[in-house]
């Protein structure tokens, strides 16, 4: 079994909904990272995720909204568009604030369970899990999952502790 075999056989996929996302992006050319749970499984040993947390340059999000209608079922957030299908369980978050825009431009082609798409660097991986986890709105078992992922980064990559506010280093 491949990894991509792998990640649709886990999220239930009858089909390939995130190459289908990947292929509109790339036909399209509307740039774009991932970020979030998957994004730190580019640079540390992988974990399970059905959520993909992904960026688009901010003046392509209304075409792209209008361009997945014909695939995805778009739920409208404060912060997001959430896309889902019944043709699979992986749930994708196109993310709006404004703060991860520049992530994309220092993003670069990574594998993510046998895909190869464009991640946001480490650091920019680990700044967005900080922002997530200090999110007092947030659910506290995503904000353990955020800070679970924040240790996963530091402990394979030591140097990026420096990063970290002093509230976070305490947890570690």
């Amino acid at each position: 079994m491949t990894k991509k075999e792998f990640m649709n056989s886990v999220s239930n996929g009858q089909e390939d909904i995130l190459q289908q996302l990947l292929d509109l992006l790339n036909e399209r050319k509307i740039d774009y990272c991932v970020i979030g749970g998957l994004a730190v499984n580019a640079y540390v040993e992988p974990v399970v995720s059905l959520d993909l947390d992904i960026v688009v340059v901010a003046e392509a999000i209304r075409n792209l909204i209008k361009m997945v209608e014909k695939i995805f079922t778009i739920e409208k957030f404060p912060h997001s568009f959430n896309f889902s299908s019944p043709k699979s369980d992986l749930r994708i978050q196109l993310q709006l604030d404004s703060r991860y825009q520049p992530f994309i431009s220092r993003s670069s082609i990574r594998d993510i369970m046998g895909y190869k798409v464009k991640v946001a660097a480490m650091e920019d991986v680990l700044q967005g899990k900080i922002w997530a986890y200090s999110d007092e709105q947030r659910r506290k078992s995503k904000r353990q999952k955020d800070l679970a992922d924040i240790f996963r980064l530091v402990e394979s990559y030591p140097k990026l502790k420096d990063l970290l506010p002093e509230s976070i280093k305490t947890e570690l």
